[in-house]
């Protein structure tokens, strides 16, 4: 493999760059999704009228998978099946995953209900309760991802919904990856069906002969879910937007450079449409970094090589140089990208200064691979940007509140003058009414004619 030859890693100098420049640093892959939404269009029409139909004739289509609109829904011979298939070794790696993401989501749960007294008779507070119905996506385009099966359908069973479905593309033989069925059954989830992309996302929104309506819709994937998502958002909540794959290393001059150059090749690999880069103030340690990549491209395949490389060339990705810490966490910032990986042998000094990102990880240690498979956080992440207002997905994305609220006698007669005099300036004579002398009269009746 050491024959192979590879374009020069892009190198971008933030001091020389106009700030058109580095906004165009920052877009990614899904930023336009205008041509993607003309295209879903008749997919959804189409899944919305002829329904399992429909999601059989866009599997031979879209996933060339042979999949008939009678065998949509994996059976529990085949969950069964699946553990076998994988193996005890692959069935333990996936228990391991699960319990761990298990964990970290039984912490993020709230108290069922909260309340406090915030003026004498005046009570409120919050109630939770699960969402009745969410499908969790696990795209197929580029591989199998039971890792983000376990990451979607764990917090959606802790958080105690109801009827979690997943949807997942059927392979070229027209069945379910069975390790995406064994994480399935470990997350606690039997509902399984053969969708993916746009058409997935309709059969959510509008429930087909076999796959059940849905309220919400989580996980990643290609730009077409994504764009499936926005056109539906109407008929089904699309959840957090998760796209592409996008990882930010941040590395200064004590960070190891053949590590950063191992993990600048993990987010990369996943096609020409991520987004990897390295930023540091350490000319040294770029220079280190580029020239230690292309040894371990050697020792990837050819195809994800090729991902990686493709990338980390372009404008989505590279080697950004900037003049000072203070201008590496501007850009940071600025992107809010959904991996950060912060490199140095003191990486908790840098952690302060970060406002905007998904997930951080800390230390030469802390891979981002472990954080994908199973250190516990979910790995299903704002993306896009989407940092600055979106939290990772958790318990909190499977669960709504309502609030709560409870006034005494002592209570009313405390607030109701008040609230009379804001009413009568906003205007609205039925507000006004409802804490006046006209309630203390409506009280002491039960005659509804006696309105006077």
């Amino acid at each position: 493999m050491g024959d192979r030859t590879y374009p020069a890693i892009a190198v971008h100098r933030l001091a020389d760059l106009t700030d058109d420049e580095i906004h165009t640093l920052c877009l990614r892959a899904e930023d336009d999704l205008q041509p993607f939404i003309e295209g879903v269009q008749p997919i959804i029409e189409a899944v919305r009228t002829d329904g399992d139909a429909a999601l059989a004739h866009f599997a031979q289509k879209f996933d060339q998978a042979p999949v008939s609109a009678d065998a949509i829904a994996a059976t529990p011979a085949q969950i069964d099946a699946a553990f076998d298939t994988v193996g005890a070794e692959m069935v333990d790696v996936l228990t391991v995953a699960a319990e761990n993401i298990r964990r970290f989501h039984e912490e993020q749960v709230p108290e069922p209900m909260w309340t406090k007294e915030i003026r004498p008779g005046v009570v409120v507070g919050e109630r939770y309760t699960p969402i009745d119905s969410v499908a969790c996506y696990s795209p197929r385009g580029k591989g199998s991802f039971p890792s983000v099966t376990l990451m979607t359908a764990v917090p959606a069973v802790v958080a105690g919904v109801p009827n979690p479905i997943i949807l997942t593309p059927a392979g070229p033989d027209g069945e379910i990856d069975p390790a995406t069925l064994v994480a399935a059954r470990l997350a606690g989830v039997e509902q399984v069906y053969k969708a993916g992309g746009a058409q997935a996302v309709a059969a959510a929104a509008y429930g087909t002969q076999t796959v059940p309506r849905c309220r919400k819709i989580v996980g990643p994937g290609s730009p077409w879910l994504a764009a499936a998502k926005r056109v539906l958002a109407h008929r089904i909540d699309p959840g957090l937007p998760a796209g592409p794959s996008e990882t930010i290393l941040m590395a200064d001059d004590t960070a190891n450079p053949r590590v950063v150059a191992l993990d600048l090749c993990i987010e990369s690999e996943h096609g020409t449409d991520s987004s990897a880069f390295l930023v540091t103030w350490s000319e040294e340690l770029a220079n280190a970094v580029a020239a230690a990549v292309p040894g371990y491209w050697d020792s990837m395949s050819e195809t994800l090589a090729g991902y990686s490389s493709t990338v980390l060339s372009g404008n989505s990705g590279g080697i950004v140089l900037a003049e000072s810490a203070e201008q590496a966490y501007e850009f940071i910032n600025e992107y809010a990208p959904e991996h950060l990986q912060i490199l140095s042998k003191d990486a908790y000094a840098h952690l302060p200064h970060i406002r905007h990102a998904s997930e951080i990880l800390l230390g030469e240690h802390t891979a981002g691979s472990l954080a994908n498979y199973m250190m516990g956080p979910n790995c299903v992440l704002p993306t896009s940007g989407a940092a600055h207002s979106h939290s990772p997905l958790g318990v909190h994305d499977f669960i709504k509140s309502a609030s709560i609220g409870h006034v005494t006698q002592e209570g009313y007669n405390d607030l109701a003058p008040r609230v009379h005099r804001f009413a009568t300036y906003e205007g609205f004579d039925g507000h006004a009414n409802a804490v006046s002398s006209l309630r203390a009269d409506a009280m002491q009746t039960n005659d509804p004619s006696e309105t006077n």
